[in-house]
């Protein structure tokens, strides 16, 4: 199986490519990581391979048809399933609707895909409204469940389908990775996205590209300001009012706060403090995985920062 378009994840794609030449894809997959580890793109490849028109060693050949189709995702047989809103969770009604969906049969090929975006976040009624559908439903659908952790989802869910788990990649892939995609790009800069995303490919574009988040970049830059001073109060304020975040926002800012903190702590005269600041924000970053309330997240991250400060 031709997985060469995600990034490390070795043993993984080794799975996956010997299940394709034996019994065949499962008709159901939790794609989990963190947000830049992938799961687009191995969800993408997975479609690809499940529709694709040539031998099945060459699978997802990205040249015939359905490859090219899928890629432009205008292909009528993957159906992405989102929730009714940004951030918003898929809803116990749209996995009704789509389970009536299930039903109809390919459009044009031999199987129908479903992607659910956010699928951990998912209610307990919407996850078990899935249930029958995973274990009886007919056999040319398949369904890609995608999530952040796959805690999120009921052991029920995923007892039923094949867990698949992107981890960060290692600095040297990232940096060939970073070296392959931008040719163009000065060295430096590859470099220094290298070391701040993490492992997390999508963060590195993020870094060089922009990727939109520049008012949540400037708010995550004036909080570690106040971190690095120990500026709890004025801290505090700047935090109260960003509990109306979103979910995927609150990560995002995460994410950006990670990426300030790794970059201040080489010159930091207050490294003891920047250190407990990121090891609190990976612990809040499960959190966020987990759909914690951003507000208490918020005030206990403040909280935690300075009880051993007074």
């Amino acid at each position: 199986m031709n997985l060469s378009a995600l990034a490390g994840n070795t043993a993984l794609k080794e799975r996956l490519s010997q299940r394709e030449l034996g019994p065949g894809l499962s008709h159901a997959y939790i794609i989990s990581g963190p947000r830049g580890s992938g799961r687009h793109t191995l969800a993408g490849l997975l479609c690809q391979a499940m529709l694709c028109q040539a031998p099945v060693q060459g699978r997802p050949c990205g040249q015939c048809g359905p490859c090219k189709k899928v890629a432009a995702g205008i292909h009528p047989d993957v159906v992405r399933v989102s929730g009714p809103g940004e951030g918003k969770p898929i809803t116990v009604d749209q996995v009704r609707t789509l389970r009536s969906d299930a039903y109809v049969r390919p459009n044009e090929g031999e199987r129908k895909i479903y992607l659910l975006e956010q699928a951990d976040t998912m209610n307990s009624s919407a996850q078990n409204a899935m249930l029958k559908l995973l274990e009886e439903g007919p056999a040319y659908a398949a369904f890609l469940l995608l999530s952040e952790s796959e805690g999120g989802l009921l052991q029920t869910v995923r007892s039923r389908c094949q867990e698949l788990i992107l981890r960060p990649v290692s600095l040297a892939e990232c940096r060939q990775w970073l070296r392959n995609k931008y040719p163009d790009r000065d060295s430096q800069s590859l470099e220094q996205a290298a070391l701040e995303c993490q492992g997390l490919l999508g963060r590195a574009v993020e870094l060089l590209e922009g990727g939109g988040d520049e008012p949540l970049a400037d708010k995550a830059r004036e909080i570690v300001d106040l971190m690095e001073q120990g500026r709890e109060l004025e801290l505090f304020q700047v935090l109260l009012p960003l509990e109306k975040l979103s979910r995927d926002e609150l990560g995002k800012l995460m994410d950006q706060l990670s990426v300030q903190v790794t970059r201040r702590l080489p010159g930091s005269p207050e490294k003891a403090r920047l250190m407990k600041a990121a090891q609190q924000l990976d612990t809040m970053r499960r959190a966020v995985q987990l759909n914690a309330n951003p507000g208490q997240l918020l005030g206990w991250f403040c909280a935690l920062l300075f009880l051993k400060e007074k």
